[in-house]
C-alpha cells in the first residue's frame, strides 16, 4: 500500500522516478526515487551492477532498494554500493554510523524514525528528559529511532524479542508502563494493550500487520502493533494504523530526496 503511495506523492512533489523491475519482479511499481522489486531469479551481482550504474549517474540524486530482499541476496552487500550522498533511505553504514555519533551529521536519516520525530515535534511532545521505550531493534526503525531520540536527550529503553523472552508480553509491559513515549515497531499485531500504557503517555504505532477481517473471512485488514481501541482511552496522543506514521514516512522520503538533490548541487 505505502509502496504504491510513494509513487503518487513523488509525482505530486515533482520528483522524477524510474522503474527498475529486475527478473522475478511481480509487477512494476514506481518507488521514489528508484524502485527494485526482486525475487529468487535475480542474482545479487545483477542487483549490485544496477546499483553501481545508478550510483555513477549524475542525474540520479537518490537510490532506494526495496527491503526486505530475497534470502539469497545480502542486503548489506547491496547497500554498501550506494554512496552515502545518494542513500535516500539512510541505511548505509556511513549514514547509520554518523547517526550514532554525537555531534555528527548523517547525510540523511531513515524515513520512518524521522517521520516519528517530526510527529512528536509538531505535536509539541516534550522529548528532552522524557523516558522513551522503543519496541523493536531493526536497522530500519528500532535502532535508528532509539539513536534519534538519544540525540534529542530522551532516556531510551529498547525492548525486543529477547527481552526476558520466556514471558515477553509481561516483561515488555513493565517497561512501557513507565514510559512517556512508546514507539511500537515489533511487527506483532495488537501487541500493546491499554494496561501497558501510563496514563497520558504518547504512543506511535509503526506496525503494519495483516490479519483476517473477521472470523472465517478470506479478506485481510491492516492493524498496527498497538490495540488502538484500548490504548486511545489511556494515551494522550496516539497514531492510527493505517494513516498515521505511514504518510509521515513518505513525506520524509521526499524530504530526503530534496536534501540529497541540494547536496549534489553543492558538490559540483
Amino acid at each position: 500500500m505505502y509502496v504504491r503511495r510513494k509513487a503518487v506523492v513523488a509525482a505530486e512533489c515533482g520528483v522524477a522516478t524510474r522503474d527498475h523491475v529486475l527478473p522475478g519482479g511481480l509487477f512494476p511499481i514506481t518507488r521514489s526515487p528508484h524502485h527494485f522489486h526482486t525475487l529468487s531469479d535475480t542474482s545479487e551481482d545483477a542487483l549490485i551492477h544496477l546499483v553501481d550504474t545508478l550510483d555513477q549517474d549524475p542525474a540520479v540524486h537518490g537510490i532506494l532498494v526495496q527491503l526486505p530482499l530475497p534470502k539469497h541476496i545480502n542486503p548489506d552487500q547491496v547497500l554498501h554500493h550506494i554512496s552515502p550522498w545518494k542513500d535516500v533511505d539512510g541505511f548505509t553504514a556511513s549514514n547509520a554510523g554518523y547517526l550514532c555519533l554525537r555531534h555528527s551529521h548523517p547525510h540523511v536519516i531513515p524515513c520512518t524514525p524521522l517521520g516519528c520525530l517530526e510527529l512528536l515535534k509538531r505535536s509539541n511532545v516534550p522529548i528532552s528528559g522524557s523516558h522513551a521505550v522503543v519496541l523493536g531493534r531493526s536497522n530500519i526503525v528500532g535502532m535508528p529511532m532509539a539513536h534519534l531520540l538519544l540525540r534529542h536527550n530522551a532516556t531510551v529503553t529498547v525492548c525486543h524479542s529477547r527481552t526476558n523472552s520466556e514471558e515477553l508480553d509481561h516483561s515488555v509491559r513493565d517497561y512501557t508502563r513507565n514510559a512517556d513515549i512508546v514507539i511500537a515497531a515489533m511487527g506483532r499485531p495488537l501487541l500493546v494493550k491499554g494496561d501497558w500504557i501510563k496514563p497520558g503517555a504518547v504512543v506511535l504505532d509503526v506496525g503494519i500487520n495483516y490479519v483476517p477481517d473477521s472470523a472465517g473471512s478470506e479478506k485481510n485488514k491492516i492493524v498496527g502493533d498497538v490495540d488502538f481501541d484500548e490504548v486511545k482511552l489511556v494515551a494522550s496522543q496516539i497514531t492510527p494504523v493505517p494513516g498515521g506514521v505511514g504518510p509521515m514516512t513518505i513525506a520524509m522520503l521526499m524530504h530526503n530526496v530534496l536534501d540529497l538533490a541540494e547536496l549534489s548541487q553543492e558538490t559540483i
